[in-house]
């Protein structure tokens, strides 16, 4: 129980007022499987001298991934939309410029 004189009204909380919500880059696109294995080709290369013979294992297994099915694309993120379609409903109503009342 509050004490007596005290209001019991909720003083709502006020958020700072931004003119868009947006996501900074939701779309994530992810690695390459085969980047992995040119890397460590291309650093078997680096320290063998330029050499073809120390590398051959990973030259094929470079052919393989390269010869291999693409990955699909994942779907786009559509968070971005729904943040815009919900902004009106967080901001609340707005008065429109032009009108009297």
């Amino acid at each position: 129980m509050p004490p007596k004189g005290v209001s019991t009204r909720l003083n709502p909380v006020r958020l700072q007022t931004i003119p868009h919500l947006r996501v900074r880059r939701p779309n994530q696109h992810e690695q390459n499987p085969c980047v992995t294995i040119m890397s460590s080709m291309l650093s078997c290369w680096a320290s063998s001298g330029g050499s073809v013979e120390g590398c051959a294992a990973l030259e094929q297994q470079l052919r393989q991934c390269m010869d291999g099915p693409k990955l699909k694309g994942n779907k786009k993120n559509t968070i971005n939309y729904h943040l815009m379609r919900m902004y009106p409903k967080v901001v609340g109503p707005q008065k429109k410029e032009g009108r009297l009342g």
